[in-house]
């Protein structure tokens, strides 16, 4: 019974994995046309994205761009070899950047109890201000740790 159940598991893990990979925002079998409107909503309306530097988010519009140039409001099966290349290229770039801005730009909440407070207060911050945060402190902190503050020095 343990067997059957480890061996069923083993092959649901592939396709749970596989079923996430169809979160892209952009899809290769999917109609160009409109994924790019909801990427470029996305990309504007600031929720989803909202952790994307500016310089990522113009070389996003650029890279969408160039592929709606090439695709048209054709397919890509249409196109030269040369082409699909380009596109597929443009399409691995910005799954990549949107991908990463969506994983920091996600909101997480904790509830915590504030100093001098027996109430916990709820604090929500995307992954990447709390990466910020984190690295401040470790910033300000680093020196007093290792004894090298030049402040307190003699």
């Amino acid at each position: 019974m343990v067997r059957k159940f480890l061996f069923a598991a083993l092959f649901a893990l592939p396709i749970t994995v596989l079923a996430g990979s169809s979160e892209l925002p952009l899809r290769p079998n999917a109609p160009f046309q409109a994924q790019q409107v909801k990427v470029r909503s996305d990309l504007m309306g600031g929720e989803a994205y909202s952790e994307i530097a500016a310089a990522d988010r113009d070389r996003v519009i650029a890279a969408l761009d160039r592929m709606s140039l090439i695709i048209g409001n054709g397919t890509l099966e249409a196109l030269s070899p040369d082409q699909q290349v380009q596109v597929f290229n443009d399409q691995e770039f910005v799954n990549n950047v949107l991908t990463k801005a969506r994983s920091d730009s996600r909101l997480v909440c904790r509830r915590q109890k504030t100093i001098g407070s027996h109430m916990p207060a709820t604090q929500c911050l995307t992954v990447a201000e709390r990466e910020r945060m984190r690295r401040n402190v470790q910033n300000q902190v680093g020196p007093l740790r290792t004894g090298k503050n030049t402040e307190f020095s003699n």
